[in-house]
Order: C-alpha cells, then sequence, then structure tokens
C-alpha cells in the first residue's frame, strides 16, 4: 500500500467515525461546551504516527512538513502543537479536519470493560453539566439500545491499515513528529 493509499484508508476511517459520533451527539444531546478544549491540555495524551499521517501529507504538499519538524524539534512542550489556546471558536485545534484519533473519539465514544459492556467515555465537564442527558446516554449505550463508536474498534481499523505505525503509542507531539518523518522519508526516495 502506498503513502497516499494508506492516508485515504486512515481518512476514510475518520470520516465513518465522525459520522457515527454526529449520530451519537444527535441522540443524546452531548457536546462540547464552546470553545472548552481542556481535554486538549492533558499532558500524557498519546497516539499512534498512522493516525497523524493525513495531517503530515497535508504539510508535506503545503511545503510546511520540514517547518513543523523543526518547531516540534525545537518544542520540549508535552501539549499537543497542533493546540492553540488563544484561538477564538468552538474548540482549540488548529487544524480540526487533520486531528487524530484520540481527539475524536474522546468524549463521544465507548470502551468495553473486562466483562465486555460498553461505557461511555467522556470528561468530567460533560459528566456535570450535562448531567441528566450523560446519565440517559450511559443508560442507553450499557443497555446498547443506542449505537456509539468504540475505541477499540477504531483502533484496530487502523491497525489493520499499517501495523507497524499503529503497534507503539507516543506522546502526542512524538507522533506527529514520527509521521512527519515517514512523509518526508517517504517522498525522499521517490523525488531523487
Amino acid at each position: 500500500m502506498t503513502l497516499e493509499e494508506k492516508v485515504l484508508a486512515v481518512e476514510q476511517v475518520f470520516n465513518k467515525l465522525d459520522q457515527e459520533i454526529a449520530q451519537f451527539q444527535s441522540w443524546s444531546t452531548l457536546h462540547c461546551k464552546f470553545g472548552c478544549g481542556k481535554c486538549c491540555f492533558k499532558p500524557d495524551i498519546e497516539a499512534t504516527v498512522v493516525e497523524f499521517l493525513p495531517f503530515a501529507l497535508y504539510l508535506y504538499r503545503n511545503d510546511q512538513a520540514e517547518k513543523w519538524l523543526e518547531q516540534l524539534n525545537a518544542s520540549n512542550n508535552s501539549i499537543c502543537k497542533i493546540l492553540n489556546p488563544t484561538q477564538s471558536g468552538a474548540g482549540l485545534c488548529t487544524e480540526y479536519k487533520h486531528r487524530g484519533l484520540i481527539c475524536r473519539l474522546f468524549g463521544f465514544s465507548a470502551r468495553t470493560n473486562k466483562y465486555g459492556k460498553k461505557e461511555l467515555v467522556t470528561c468530567e465537564i460533560i459528566k456535570t453539566e450535562q448531567a441528566d442527558q450523560y446519565t440517559k446516554a450511559n443508560i442507553k449505550v450499557e443497555q446498547e439500545v443506542e449505537s456509539i463508536p468504540v475505541m477499540h474498534q477504531y483502533y484496530m481499523q487502523l491497525h489493520a491499515i499499517d501495523y507497524e505505525l499503529t503497534k507503539d503509542f507516543y506522546p502526542i507531539n512524538r507522533a506527529i513528529q514520527k509521521a512527519i518523518e515517514t512523509v518526508l522519508a517517504y517522498y525522499a526516495y521517490r523525488n531523487s
């Protein structure tokens, strides 16, 4: 599979997930608080390389890959480099279209517990500020009355695209950096 084919496959997984999340949000009425982004400030967010291949390819095609790589190499900040805390709007992600899988899943997906039951994964803000909707949604998720994206199913879909680029989780900036390095290495041998 070529790099472009991998990127397309990842984008297809993300598009399907985005549709499932929209359906979940529609029936549950759960939503992020406007301008919040609190979950993005967690310093130990981890991701795989493959989930940032679309972003890395986008940067490469727009002659920004090397600039981003330099910034990532120079930064020792553990907060996601794509995050812009001064940005106004619904979210703080400067590259919302290219955000990683965990960024898409958190808040609006489920994990499977040791008993095989689905558990809604969301933040304390949603749990407390939207308590009634959260309780109702959680019951429907546990009873499997309504559908919800399941985390491990989406990670397995990415795993099927490229085992090597999904087997390890890295701090989010390191995952972005490795994705950019992967794209640059891929094209270094094809453009010379």
